[in-house]
């Protein structure tokens, strides 16, 4: 990775350039935009505002979409915690960093030490930073890096569990894999907490100079569990469950079960089988529902400092979610289900009450901000600033998003279709436009060769081997031997698909 060490070196000057700068002593912070900074853990496209689920009710992102611009066809660039939010802090894609796992954490991987993140920038640039929940995937900073990455560190409280577990499922189950409603007050949810948190940082942030304020909620994440009232939103007998086609996956490669050979999130058929699929998606919708109403705390709490209209609000996902989809329930995928989520910005410089259906990526966030913040840009990033989306959403835009899942596995998804490659060199097509659920796999249609040979060009070129200490849902394949290998273990080629 020795041109990363050759763009950090470049960065680290112009970064203290910067800092210099924007000392607030030289008072050249004070003009700058605040940042409220939002990540949402496990959230897909259901909220009211990207109409992904006809019963969701998501108020408080639906208002935020309304005064701002809402990307409708955004995309992370890893389906998993840890690479995806690595990738929006870094500015880099985990094709280029190696980063595909749950570990190793950021600051754990050489070539990375030294990378000035988001957050870095607008700490060295003069801002007071601070950040509360989940932001950065839970551990991947070690506590003798945090100073370095956020000035004050706020709670980060996990979600409490019930005596026993909820949810009717198989044994043995991880821990997580529970949903229900729990606990009985608001009060007591980590979320609630952290809302809070966020809360006393907004109304403490100094007046002379901005804020950069990150707030991470951990719903709808699994154990997806919510007060009472907030299931009694989405009454049982009414649910409307994710549209499903029975066979889905026959015309998908095998090698698309082995990006999620064997997890704790159940297939569908177990959902079914043990009574648990309404259940789920119940508990879902409250989740999101709850965190939502969070969510509008934070908002509220904004506004009553004074200071919003001179605050940009930035709210993304790491990742999204299957329901049921293509059989399985979590993420691990390279189609929507997996890849697309909410991203909104509203604030100064960005238009209001405006939805762009250009592919987006969470790699975009990082140059996006700094061009709204009046910071130089970024050449070591590999995203591209959204400002002329912000200011019109019919702006021309030729990049795909691109998302990546364990090494050399890739998912092209332009305005109208997706395309995705395994290591292995079997391939999926979908026209977006005609199949949004992705039900017709067009790659062997000779038809549409002219158009995977175009969407091909945008595989990344560069695809690092998983970095030393890369840990969790880590997927390797060996073109020489045809062998891929899961978390260690090889994958017969003839096993059978593990439900």
């Amino acid at each position: 990775m020795k041109s990363l060490g050759v763009r950090r070196h470049f960065w680290m000057i112009l970064a203290w350039v910067i800092a210099a700068q924007g000392n607030p002593a030289a008072g050249l912070t004070r003009e700058r935009p605040n940042v409220l900074f939002i990540a949402v853990d496990d959230l897909n496209d259901w909220e009211g505002c990207l109409r992904g689920h006809p019963q969701v009710k998501t108020p408080n992102m639906d208002r935020l979409a309304a005064r701002g611009t809402l990307f409708t066809n955004a995309h992370n660039q890893c389906p998993l915690c840890n690479p995806s939010r690595v990738s929006l802090m870094t500015g880099l894609r985990p094709s280029s960093t190696g980063v595909y796992g749950l570990a190793p954490g950021l600051r754990d991987v050489a070539a990375l030490r030294d990378h000035v993140t988001l957050p870095q920038t607008f700490t060295r640039a003069g801002y007071t930073t601070y950040t509360c929940g989940k932001v950065y995937h839970d551990g991947s900073i070690a506590p003798k890096d945090r100073a370095a990455e956020f000035q004050t560190w706020g709670p980060a409280p996990g979600l409490s569990r019930p005596a026993r577990p909820m949810a009717r499922l198989p044994e043995p189950r991880h821990p997580l894999m529970d949903w229900g409603p729990y606990p009985e007050r608001d009060e007591d949810h980590a979320d609630y907490q952290i809302a809070s948190a966020a809360i006393q940082a907004l109304q403490s942030a100094p007046q002379d100079r901005p804020f950069f304020v990150a707030c991470g909620f951990r719903l709808p994440h699994v154990p997806c569990y919510a007060p009472q009232k907030w299931f009694d939103l989405y009454p049982e007998e009414q649910l409307r469950l994710p549209a499903v086609l029975d066979g889905d996956r026959a015309d998908t490669p095998r090698f698309s079960w082995y990006l999620h050979w064997i997890l704790p999130e159940p297939r569908l058929q177990v959902l079914k089988d043990f009574g648990e699929w309404k259940p789920l998606v119940r508990a879902y919708l409250a989740s999101i529902s709850f965190m939502d109403a969070q969510l509008g705390r934070v908002l509220e709490a904004l506004e009553a400092t004074g200071r919003s209209g001179g605050t940009i609000v930035v709210l993304w996902s790491d990742n999204g979610w299957h329901l049921g989809e293509k059989e399985i329930t979590g993420k691990n995928t390279l189609w929507d289900r997996s890849t697309r989520g909410p991203l909104i910005f509203a604030g100064p410089g960005v238009s209001k009450g405006e939805r762009c259906s250009r592919p987006a990526e969470l790699l975009d966030i990082f140059p996006t901000l700094l061009e709204l913040a009046s910071f130089p840009p970024r050449p070591d990033l590999e995203g591209h600033s959204l400002v002329p989306q912000l200011k019109n959403p019919k702006a021309p835009r030729p990049w795909p998003a691109i998302t990546t899942h364990n090494h050399d596995n890739h998912g092209i998804r332009t305005e109208r279709w997706r395309y995705i490659r395994y290591a292995d060199g079997s391939e999926e097509l979908y026209d977006m436009r005609k199949d949004p659920r992705e039900w017709n796999n067009l790659a062997g249609n000779s038809r549409y060769a002219s158009v995977r040979q175009d969407l091909s060009r945008w595989l990344p070129k560069v695809n690092r081997k998983p970095v030393p200490g890369s840990a969790h849902r880590i997927l390797t394949y060996a073109p020489e031997s045809g062998e891929a290998v899961w978390e260690g273990k090889p994958i017969g080629r003839s096993a059978p698909i593990p439900q």
